[in-house]
């Protein structure tokens, strides 16, 4: 993927993938559900992952942030192979927010709790979080009671509190309405603002637009085209894009066989 270089992070012209996938592959016994992909994301960027129900989008990203164990291939971050450092400098966010049975604000307490972020710093960052996210009023309530679009605004904040280099959603947005979309999406924005690079799978080319810088267009495990935001949703070069976003490509053969990866692994 190309250089993004924000304003005030540090990017330079030239430096290095934070992220990169190296021939990555993952098998469900015989069957081959991401096969040979190829990726690298430069700090600062916004990387989109796109395509059909079952091309593989949500089985990769479990990959890029360590869930998953690879068939074949490897993830590398900052050039090294994907240890727990790495994955400690990543945060991700699921379609469906799991909320701990506790306060809303006890959710961010016990994930820099789980960092060792103690005392002032911790109280600190808590509230910034919940204040970024327009909790700060809800604090005390039950996590697992406040709205789905509640919910997603917390695992957000929950994702961004520990203060990652990267943070990696999988269909944030998917079920809220409108007002919910544009609070996450602002959150995104926000924090990629202030250098953390993103890397976000939708089904929206609105949301794609308005959130990315880059595209990369899966179909069947494979990277079927990669390119600007622009380049890939104005002229798509491939077969299964120019489908997909006309629709005529609605669901990918492998789907069944993702699910069940899914759900056996990453869930």
């Amino acid at each position: 993927m190309r250089e993004v270089a924000l304003p005030g992070d540090g990017s330079a012209e030239g430096s290095g993938p934070i992220l990169e996938a190296r021939d990555l592959c993952f098998d469900l016994g015989r069957v081959r559900l991401i096969d040979g992909v190829n990726l690298a994301v430069r700090p600062g960027e916004r990387l989109v992952v796109m395509g059909p129900n079952g091309a593989g989008k949500s089985l990769l990203v479990r990959l890029l942030h360590g869930l998953l164990v690879p068939s074949a291939g490897e993830v590398l971050w900052g050039g090294r192979p994907l240890g727990p450092d790495g994955r400690r400098a990543q945060s991700m966010v699921f379609q469906r927010p799991v909320m701990l049975r506790r306060s809303a604000a006890s959710n961010l307490r016990f994930a820099l709790a789980v960092r060792g972020v103690r005392g002032s710093e911790r109280s600190a960052r808590e509230a910034e979080a919940m204040k970024r996210a327009r909790l700060s009023g809800l604090s005390r309530k039950p996590a697992r009671v406040l709205s789905v679009g509640e919910q997603q605004r917390l695992a957000v904040a929950r994702a961004l509190v520990c203060a990652p280099r990267m943070l990696i959603l999988d269909e944030p947005a998917a079920s809220l309405d409108p007002a919910s979309t544009r609070d996450i999406e602002e959150l995104i924005m926000e924090a990629n603002s202030e250098g953390v690079t993103i890397i976000l799978v939708t089904h929206d080319a609105g949301q794609a637009r308005r959130l990315g810088t880059d595209v990369l267009f899966l179909h069947s495990g494979r990277v079927a085209e990669e390119g600007s935001v622009s380049e890939v949703l104005d002229s798509p070069r491939s077969k299964a894009a120019r489908a997909w976003l006309s629709g005529r490509l609605h669901v990918d053969s492998a789907e069944p066989a993702v699910n069940r990866a899914l759900d056996g692994g990453a869930r």
